[in-house]
């Protein structure tokens, strides 16, 4: 969704007639963008991904009918007051692949869908600003299919909640993952999407492995930032305390026992670090003596990592990086096979 930012913003100042599709109920398909959208528009433009572009013909078609309905009603409204707007014309239309198309699209599976269609100028504006300043946000969008009608708005993860649907909102933004449910109610369908900021990786130190979790970090969508003193930790943390994920790969007593304070003192939502049991045992000692309660130390994850066997930077790197991946998605790691529920809650 974020990717759509600049492209919205520059279809909103045309005045053209676009469409933000996206999922709402999803079978199959297999491992897929939660994030997945699609901004399309009657002239057949489409820009963003949504199951590898195999429905990009019919979403297409259906902005066309759309756009059709809408200029025979006289148009959409666009945005009202406190961050809110409802379109004139919303619908959700029934998608399906099997077998050889699912194959031909590269898709690992086939699938099917309910696409959300709803008229980019029904969508707040500060949606879009609030997505490209990296902010965590969710969206809620309240359907009426009776009238083909959706009213949407906003919700950050400061905001108090209202309803089940800004319950819903916080705790798909607390997972710190890109996320979307559909709550069915007496008012209809109500579709909650969530994009947190991305994690931001802190890496103390550097080297070899430093560089391989900057770019598998990166690689994931994540954002890293290698620092080497104390100073320089402090600060970025401080500005990133909602997003950072520190990983302390220094042995230095004078910086790594200081960062690993200041960031759990901050409260950023993963803070790990790289040594032996000695020096694990080392920085405990140095924590406990800047005052550091118990309860905090639990929170460190030292030694870093799971336990995948890894014995090349790569590998460590990988086991870092999967291990801050569970922590944020608040799963405790383990085989699929040995899970029980849905693959992707």
């Amino acid at each position: 969704m974020r990717e759509l930012v600049e492209t919205a913003r520059q279809w909103l100042a045309e005045g053209r007639a676009g469409y933000l599709a996206r999922p709402v109920t999803e079978q199959g398909f297999g491992p897929r963008d939660p994030a997945g959208a699609v901004l399309v528009d009657a002239r057949g433009e489409c820009v963003g991904a949504l199951y590898r572009g195999v429905f990009d013909a019919e979403l297409i078609a259906e902005a066309g009918a759309m756009g059709a309905m809408g200029a025979a009603a006289g148009g959409d409204s666009g945005a009202g007051a406190g961050g809110r707007a409802s379109g004139g014309t919303a619908r959700v239309c029934e998608v399906s692949v099997r077998g050889a198309e699912a194959e031909a699209a590269k898709l690992t599976c086939g699938g099917q869908a309910e696409v959300l269609i709803q008229p980019l100028a029904a969508i707040p504006a500060e949606w879009w600003e609030l997505l490209g300043e990296g902010v965590g946000v969710a969206l809620v969008t309240r359907l009426n299919e009776a009238a083909d009608q959706a009213t949407s708005e906003v919700v950050r993860a400061t905001d108090a909640v209202r309803d089940e649907a800004g319950r819903r909102a916080g705790e798909l933004l607390a997972v710190r993952r890109p996320g979307r449910d559909a709550l069915y109610g007496d008012s209809g369908l109500v579709l909650v999407e969530a994009y947190p900021s991305a994690p931001y990786v802190v890496i103390g130190g550097g080297g070899e492995l430093a560089e391989i979790i900057e770019r598998q970090a990166l690689l994931l969508g994540w954002e890293a930032v290698l620092v080497t003193d104390r100073e320089e930790a402090a600060r970025v943390i401080e500005a990133r305390r909602d997003a950072a994920c520190v990983v302390m790969l220094s042995h230095d007593e004078e910086f790594d026992v200081p960062t690993l304070r200041d960031a759990l003192a901050a409260g950023v939502p993963y803070v790990g670090a790289l040594g032996s049991r000695r020096t694990t045992a080392r920085r405990r000692e140095g924590l406990i003596g800047a005052g550091v309660s118990e309860a905090r130390l639990a929170l460190v994850h030292g030694p870093i990592g799971l336990d995948l066997g890894a014995r090349t930077p790569a590998e460590t790197a990988l086991a870092i990086c999967a291990e801050i991946l569970g922590v944020l998605g608040a799963r405790k790691a383990g085989a699929l096979r040995d899970a029980e529920g849905p693959l992707n809650p």
